[in-house]
């Protein structure tokens, strides 16, 4: 199997090649931000709404970075045609690069780290559609600016590693009351047909799946909102969902240890799973000029 090509500050490399300062902010300070962007049909997906998150992303932290969007698309491009699948993972870094010594201020006339790297996706567990996804419920833990898609990830890794523990796939975060979002997911709930998600806030993170599901209700036969969840009630819903750029829907079938949707994923969920997978088929061509 050939050595894996990454990207990083303008060459292309072995990834054994490949290194950073100790001295990069991204490394000692996680000053830094990221964007993962799913490949299919070798075609990057909603890259124009991926990119436009980065530069979101990069102004949260007040990081100037002069690289244009078909910029970007050429390297994605040139390194997804290294691959030998076509359904992929695009990993993006970009940290606000090495200074001569450490310390909290922005440092003067550094040059930002960028890092890009592509793996394939594994595929989607067949039981998912089976048998769902066990959640459970944890206080969020995390900084003020969630929206902000940051490498400060540590609260993040020990949410979810604490969900592992207990048996279950992913943690729902609450705050002052209500259910958030997942360690690693947006959160909707089903209501009839009514589907609801919570609204854009410094403390979610502005999904790219997240936004397309709400795109692809209303063809599915479901009205759309943003409106705050209380936790206490997300066990009386009719479906729970899950979503994300890799793992796109999960049914959530088992919250903390009381069953939601008899079990098994919901008639919406189906319905739902089928529009996006309808999309995706249509819609594999959304790359930058």
């Amino acid at each position: 199997m050939p050595a894996q090509t990454v990207y990083l500050n303008g060459q292309y490399l072995p990834v054994e090649q490949a290194q950073v300062s100790v001295m990069d902010r991204g490394f000692l300070l996680a000053d830094g931000v990221y964007e993962v962007i799913p490949v299919y049909g070798g075609q990057p997906f909603r890259l124009t709404q991926h990119l436009q998150r980065l530069r979101n992303s990069l102004a949260g932290i007040r990081l100037d970075l002069d690289v244009s969007d078909s910029q970007w698309s050429d390297i994605l491009n040139r390194l997804i045609a290294d691959q030998d699948s076509t359904e992929l993972s695009v990993y993006l870094q970009v940290t606000r690069g090495s200074a001569a010594k450490r310390d909290h201020g922005f440092p003067s006339e550094v040059s930002p780290t960028v890092f890009v790297m592509v793996n394939p996706i594994p595929p989607l567990d067949p039981k998912l559609a089976q048998q769902g996804i066990h959640a459970i419920l944890l206080d969020d833990i995390r900084w003020q600016r969630c929206d902000i898609k940051a490498i400060t990830l540590l609260a993040n890794v020990l949410l979810r590693q604490q969900a592992h523990d207990l048996g279950a796939q992913e943690a729902i975060l609450v705050r002052d009351n209500l259910a958030l979002e997942g360690a690693a997911s947006n959160l909707f709930v089903v209501d009839g047909s009514k589907l609801i998600t919570p609204p854009k806030s410094r403390y979610v993170l502005p999904g790219i799946t997240r936004d397309l599901v709400l795109e692809l209700a209303p063809a599915a036969g479901l009205v759309a909102t943003e409106q705050d969840i209380p936790a206490q009630s997300l066990p009386g819903y009719d479906e729970i969902w899950l979503t994300s750029s890799t793992k796109e829907i999960m049914p959530v079938t088992l919250l903390d240890d009381k069953v939601i949707s008899k079990a098994k994923p919901g008639p919406v969920w189906q319905r739902m799973t089928q529009a996006y997978h309808d999309f995706k088929q249509t819609l594999g061509q959304d790359s930058c000029p």
